[in-house]
């Protein structure tokens, strides 16, 4: 090695310490994601967002609601012409800390107004044509989440597993923590028997049951070091979320959770109806974010609502609303950075009686996936936007 070669090599190694190699690039992005969950709360029903997030200044939003439009007095304003409704006051806190966002005017194009497709779609990633094959996280949370998942890859509170849609991965649905403490999986009587009777389809069966099998007696183990869980206010979605807290509380390594509430589905009556359910939500997920921040979990936690589609922009006969498109969702955890984030779609420019939508529902999940859990290369890349760049700290 000649003097220049030796002043070039030199000049090279002092230079590593201000980057990082790509192996160490990937073991500092895992590093800062680990431990991180989402929990989604389902507004089952398809919540009426123009009652939620609302446009309390807009002529056309009055004309269009003379009845169930709100005033003044039944609003909080947060700003930038926008005002939530009153019985959302729990998350003020939340949103004066700068840890609640709203996302406004999310959709997909070719909407469709039926609870079972749409949702279908939502949890799927599909659009108004057609549903994805699995769950909108499954794939990437079992394949490239950066890190092993110890327990379940995700656990529903209430409901069906549409959301968990998966031909792998650990993936579980339960009313109650005491449930998993008490129930044992029955394994299918061929695999019990230890015999080979059994064909190639039920051998992939009995695989993935002795999986889940080895997962229940896991968070058995865990669940019994912790107390039961103590009751959070909100009537059963705070039930729901008081569960998900013991099992952060018991160490559970699970990336997502599913809870839900509802009707929101108010084709009539829906002020007072709609009120009730707005203070169950705020009131539970106030709770719970004061529960993990005592226990030192906020900082991992986002909490994220959906929900099938909105309403129409005009209220009915009925005084309710009927089936819409557009609406607005918020998220809440102790790394978001709070505001209102996209475009509220325009009121005075409506096509079939619903409001346009301004955002794909997808570029939501595509910063979720991104900024939250480190995903890059997912599959909802495509769907990236700016006007979601800094959700996330």
């Amino acid at each position: 090695m000649n003097r220049r070669e030796l002043i070039k090599t030199l000049a090279a190694a002092m230079a590593l310490p201000l980057g990082l190699t790509p192996l160490q690039s990937v073991v500092a992005a895992n590093a800062a994601t680990a431990g991180r969950r989402l929990v989604l709360v389902e507004l089952t029903g398809a919540n009426d967002g123009l009652n939620t997030l609302v446009p309390i200044d807009n002529d056309h939003y009055h004309r269009l609601r003379p009845t169930i439009g709100l005033n003044q007095s039944d609003v909080i304003n947060i700003g930038e012409n926008q005002s939530i409704h009153a019985s959302l006051q729990p998350l003020m806190e939340a949103w004066g800390r700068g840890e609640m966002a709203w996302v406004e005017g999310l959709g997909y194009p070719a909407p469709n107004r039926s609870h079972f497709a749409s949702i279908g779609l939502w949890e799927s990633g599909g659009d108004g044509k057609r549903s994805g094959k699995r769950g909108w996280l499954t794939h990437d949370i079992e394949h490239k989440l950066g890190r092993d998942v110890n327990d379940a890859h995700g656990i529903s509170l209430k409901g069906d597993l549409g959301l968990f849609q998966s031909d792998g991965g650990r993936w579980m649905s339960l009313s109650s923590t005491s449930q998993i403490e008490s129930n044992q999986v029955p394994l299918p009587a061929a695999l019990r028997a230890g015999g080979e009777q059994y064909n190639t389809a039920l051998d992939l069966v009995s695989g993935k049951m002795h999986e889940l099998h080895h997962t229940m007696d896991s968070l058995s183990v865990k669940l019994r070091k912790v107390p039961k869980a103590k009751k959070l206010p909100g009537g059963q979605l705070g039930t729901q979320l008081a569960q998900v807290r013991r099992l952060i509380q018991a160490g559970v390594d699970t990336p997502v959770y599913r809870v839900q509430i509802g009707s929101f589905d108010t084709h009539n009556n829906q002020v007072g109806r709609h009120r009730q359910l707005l203070d169950q939500l705020a009131t539970s997920v106030a709770a719970f974010r004061r529960a993990l921040i005592a226990d030192g979990e906020w900082g991992n936690t986002l909490v994220m609502t959906y929900s099938e589609f909105g309403r129409r922009a005009a209220e009915n006969l009925s005084g309710g609303t009927d089936h819409g498109t557009a609406a607005p969702h918020w998220i809440i955890g102790g790394q978001v950075k709070g505001g209102l984030y996209g475009t509220s779609p325009d009121l005075g420019q409506l096509v079939d009686g619903d409001p346009v939508f301004t955002m794909d529902y997808r570029s939501l999940y595509q910063q979720v996936l991104s900024d939250w859990f480190g995903v890059s290369g997912n599959q909802f890349d495509a769907y990236a936007t700016p006007a979601l760049r800094d959700l996330l700290v």
